[in-house]
């Protein structure tokens, strides 16, 4: 596949929002091992290859594991991941996945116990920002590195 366009060079004040979000993102609360699970998983639910490689990536030299990146497909029956994370990716699962049911009173209730209303906040913006940058990779045919 080629690259279609290049929002970033057709719409530069499009990215320079995106990028104040991520800047924000950047000063929130919550730990960054957590924010690289929502980024990979929200990625792999999409099918941004792009945002995977990438994620995985800044992940790995953030010191996560590699087991829990190649387990994270199939967090709910691994025992790689706490309940806080199993929280998260529940909700990046149910955030992602708007359509099938939203964000579950279950799911809710479960982050609750692990996150106050700010960083619960702080969760929704993360997803639902990840889950715009995996709708521009995907449509716009991004890539990483050039394919072989």
């Amino acid at each position: 596949m080629k690259q279609r366009i290049s929002i970033k060079d057709l719409e530069p004040a499009a990215y320079k929002a995106m990028f104040g979000l991520e800047k924000y993102l950047a000063s929130t609360s919550l730990e960054a091992k957590l924010k690289h699970l929502v980024k990979i998983r929200a990625s792999q639910i999409n099918g941004c290859a792009y945002c995977i490689e990438m994620h995985s990536e800044e992940a790995l030299q953030n010191g996560e594991e590699t087991k829990r990146i190649f387990a994270l497909a199939a967090w709910k029956e691994s025992p790689l991941f706490s309940e806080e994370e199993k929280a998260v990716l529940a909700m990046t699962d149910e955030v992602s996945l708007i359509a099938q049911q939203g964000l579950s009173e279950p799911t809710y209730q479960m982050a609750k116990r692990f996150f106050n209303d700010n960083q619960i906040a702080q969760l929704i913006m993360q997803i639902g920002t990840i889950n715009l940058w995996n709708r521009i990779a995907v449509s716009t045919h991004m890539f990483h590195k050039e394919p072989v």
